[in-house]
């Protein structure tokens, strides 16, 4: 059984970029998330964490203007700031409400004081944000993961998180991903990688 003194949901990009229509990516992950449910799932984890009193972590994607102006990059990078997925005007500005950018609807009645969002990610892994330090101040050691995409940023935030010494736990059908072959090949990884591997379901049940 989890308990909300030390474990924590954690999720990667709940944004319309890759979950809606509005966003550049649905149109690869829109099978995948009709079939494992991925937002249902996502949404009751969260909703139901936070009336156990479980802390809720979003490490978001955001791309800035001064990060178009890199001079290298792999092709998840390229394919991103080409098709200016993520994009915010400005660091000091607020995030446009319906960019791709922006949370899901779903997902913002549950932004409140015990929903700690990290600072963003800027390719893959939280290597280059503040999650882990956010979980550790906040008294975490065990993290139930979900989010997208499995096959990229749920795959690079488990893999760092465990090389952190975090628990990590994945909710398998709380993740989307670009087609099926990604998310086989995701759940492969999880299965190998992670410390237990649940259902939405069963991870509630332990709640």
């Amino acid at each position: 059984m989890f308990k909300n003194t030390n474990t924590a949901i954690v999720l990667t990009d709940p944004q319309i970029e890759f979950l809606k229509p509005a966003g550049a990516g649905f149109g690869l992950t829109k099978d995948v998330l009709e079939k494992y449910n991925t937002i249902e799932h996502m949404i009751e984890l969260v909703r139901q964490a936070k009336e156990k009193g479980y802390k809720v972590f979003i490490s978001p994607h955001y791309f800035y203007p001064h990060d178009h102006k890199w001079q290298f990059g792999g092709a998840g990078e390229h394919m991103m700031l080409e098709q200016q997925m993520f994009a915010r005007n400005s660091q000091y500005e607020p995030v446009l409400e319906g960019s791709g950018a922006d949370f899901i609807e779903e997902m913002k009645p549950y932004l409140d004081e015990n929903t700690i969002i990290s600072s963003p990610h800027k390719i893959f892994g939280p290597e280059s944000n503040d999650l882990a330090l956010q979980l550790r101040k906040n008294g975490i050691d065990t993290v139930i993961l979900g989010g997208m995409n499995g096959n990229l940023c749920v795959d690079s935030h488990m893999r760092e998180l465990i090389e952190d010494g975090f628990n990590v736990v994945v909710a398998t059908d709380a993740i989307g991903a670009p087609g099926q072959e990604p998310m086989d090949a995701a759940l492969t990884n999880f299965g190998f990688i992670a410390d237990e591997v649940l259902t939405t379901e069963q991870v509630l049940e332990q709640l």
